[in-house]
């Protein structure tokens, strides 16, 4: 779906915001005298390497995607082309605008010159974390940036629209439990509809405005329940109550349908609930064996069905469409992205696409037509609208305050000071109250190592980040075969404690982005009563699976395990936050459990390994990727070789061949017979 093209594009708009904030970085460290200079300098390193990141990171997503071919690569280059030539040849305007010209907004690119014009007063709805909390934003794609709309130390998530466009629902736990709220768009204000203890989220609306089906957390998994919303105090009813997890609902527009997304076959795939049966009322439309699909949505007129599949591989992972007219055929590959939502025509897709650490937003139309550039977002998605709906103007002081908002840092680097240390280099640091085998991080991130270790302890209840499978591993240290090149030896990295898998307190989800592998982790929160983390919907990975003599399972490297119960934080999102990325595992990870390396999360800032090295040693030390066995203090004789024996010959036919001896006879001795004397025969005479 991307081509070189946009990619470039995609990673100008990158480079230039990271310019900006930059700029702003540099002006705030400029006043610190000698330590703003060495912080200068390592910020303008990282900002030149960001576009060259940007591009692989890019580049690796999109590696191996194919192109189902729905309109020919000839008429889809021409329209790439003439887009860009009409941008180069626009005027760039400089500034962002905004609802509020007075009110800071999060920066954003304009779109694609193929952007629908009637579309372009349309407000998207997101949820987007930023410093680790999910706040809802619009963004007006011809008008204004991102424009924030709620803010604060809570979560706001899994935004639905109501059907006259009026009203928003979604989850937050704003109150210290996840409830189900509603937000009147036209001014800003802010309703509980849900108060209970348990996990409720994802709301969805019917088509008649009477009822409000979501996802709730009962009995260790995840149900779906029916709220009324005529009468409040009528208890909930259970669309599904079973064993499997069952979230994420969508309410059909015609009313009598509600699809959602549940494990109760092995795999997590797209069913479908039909209101008017009560025998066989469910359906599984996808139907997929290893994979994991996601975020069931309606086309406005009810004809589409459009969810997200992650497949393991090298298969169509992205955005697959189910026409509601043809129910016996399978879903069709649509293009990429793990989030879809429709425009109120039905023949658009705005989506965001995960590039391993870094969020980015595009819209496409069905013809493959690209209409948002691929935009980098502020943190990781949440929640995704995209209705025809606008928002009043000039906005209520409600929206203006949540705009106002700056986020705060999460932590303020420092220097520790260090002697007899050369010119231009830096050096290790140690980590406080924590055990590794060498507990010592690079001096420009243990600032962000400590504060995102009090972040961890803050939403879980427990300190994950106190004892370290490794921290900093110098030169002298091997590590596993294939990790001659990992961020461990920068000083940049760690690697979480493995052994809280085993101990049921660590949960690994796989995620395949383009070629490459990576995983999410969950810590599991201390205190269970839904005041901490969140129920995990994605089935986990379990690599130990290999080990368990199934061929199939070893050369898979594992297989998909059952979700476990209780209320996890996504550790992965909390150390994105703060800077720190998931590394990709091995290409052999498959086969070798050391290759996965589901653990690990480094702080590049924008640098490449070998530049990163360069900051703790010479370029000496370096230039030998293998230790050199010193000589032993007494020598080792060395054994004289001994001859070969030569092969012996062949002795030649001779030509008089020599007699055989014929064998000779042995007489036998034969017995001479006895002589018996035989009486003489009297022969009687007769008379005459």
């Amino acid at each position: 779906m991307f081509n070189s093209y946009l990619i470039a594009q995609a990673a100008e708009s990158m480079e230039a915001s990271k310019r900006e904030q930059g700029s702003v970085t540099l002006s705030r460290w400029s006043s610190s005298g000698a330590k703003g200079a060495t912080y200068r300098d390592h910020a303008a390193k990282s900002l030149k390497a960001e576009k060259k990141k940007t591009l692989q990171s890019l580049r690796s997503l999109t590696s191996s995607r194919r192109s189902y071919g729905r309109v020919t690569h000839f008429f889809f280059l021409l329209t790439i082309i003439f887009s860009l030539l009409i941008t180069a040849c626009s005027p760039r305007s400089t500034q962002t605008q905004s609802f509020i010209p007075s009110s800071p907004t999060e920066s954003f690119p304009t779109v694609a010159p193929t952007f629908p014009a009637e579309e372009q007063n349309d407000v998207m709805i997101l949820s987007i974390e930023e410093n680790g909390y999910a706040h809802l934003f619009a963004f007006t794609p011809g008008k204004s940036g991102l424009t924030r709309l709620t803010s604060g130390d809570w979560n706001d998530i899994t935004p639905s629209l109501s059907p006259n466009g009026r009203t928003l629902a979604f989850a937050s736990n704003r109150g210290g439990f996840y409830d189900i709220f509603t937000l009147d768009l036209q001014s800003g204000q802010v309703s509980q509809l849900t108060n209970t203890p348990e996990y409720d989220a994802s709301p969805t609306w019917s088509p008649d405005l009477a009822w409000l089906a979501y996802e709730t957390y009962q009995g260790g998994n995840l149900d779906i329940v029916i709220q009324s919303l005529t009468d409040p105090s009528q208890k909930p009813i259970y669309l599904t109550d079973g064993n499997s997890s069952d979230h994420s609902p969508a309410w059909a527009p015609n009313g009598r349908q509600i699809a959602f997304i549940s494990n109760r076959s092995g795999n997590a795939d797209v069913w479908l609930a039909d209101l008017n049966k009560t025998e066989g009322r469910f359906t599984d439309l996808s139907n997929t064996t290893q994979a994991a699909e996601s975020h069931p949505v309606w086309s406005a007129d009810g004809s589409h069905l459009a969810w997200a599949s992650s497949l393991q591989g090298l298969d169509y992972s992205g955005i697959y469409i189910w026409d509601a007219d043809k129910p016996d055929r399978a879903a069709t590959w649509a293009g990429d992205g793990d989030w879809p939502a429709w425009n109120a025509r039905g023949d658009e897709i705005l989506t965001g696409v995960d590039s391993a650490n870094q969020e980015l937003l595009t819209a496409y139309s069905l013809q493959g037509q690209i209409l948002l550039l691929p935009t980098p977002l502020p943190g990781p998605l949440r929640g995704l609208l995209w209705p025809k709906i606008s928002l009043p103007n000039p906005l209520p002081l409600i929206y203006q305050q949540a705009a106002a908002q700056t986020p705060q840092p999460l932590w303020v680097p420092g220097v520790t000071p260090v002697a007899n240390v050369p010119s231009k280099r830096w050096y290790v640091v140690p980590l406080q109250n924590v055990q590794a085998p060498y507990p010592q991080l690079h001096d420009l991130v243990d600032e962000s190592f400590t504060a995102l270790r009090q972040r961890v302890i803050k939403e879980t209840g427990w300190d994950a980040l106190a004892s370290l499978e490794n921290a900093f591993v110098p030169l002298t240290t091997s590590l596993d075969p294939g990790l001659g090149e990992d961020w461990l030896y920068t000083g940049r990295a760690f690697a979480i404690n493995s052994l809280m898998v085993n101990a049921g307190w660590m949960s690994v989800v796989r995620e395949d982005i383009g070629v490459q592998t990576y995983w999410r982790l969950y810590l599991r929160a201390q205190i269970q009563d839904g005041s901490h983390g969140e129920p995990i919907q994605n089935p986990p990975w379990d690599l130990n699976a290999r080990y368990e003599l199934d061929p199939k399972t070893y050369e898979a490297g594992g297989q998909y395990a059952a979700i476990p119960p209780g209320y996890w934080v996504d550790f992965t999102s909390l150390a994105q936050a703060y800077g720190w990325e998931r590394l990709p595992a091995l290409p052999n990870w498959r086969n070798y459990y050391a290759g996965a390396r589901f653990t690990e999360f480094a702080k590049t800032d924008g640098l490449d390994w070998y530049s990163a090295m360069l900051e703790l040693y010479p370029a000496e030390a370096l230039l030998t990727p293998t230790p050199v066995l010193p000589p032993t203090a007494t020598p080792s004789r060395t054994p004289i070789p001994t001859s070969t024996p030569g092969p012996t010959r062949t002795p030649l036919w001779t030509l008089t061949p020599s007699l055989t001896p014929l064998p000779t006879l042995t007489p036998t001795i034969t017995k001479t017979p006895t002589v018996t004397v035989t009486p003489p025969t009297i022969i009687p005479t007769f008379g005459p």
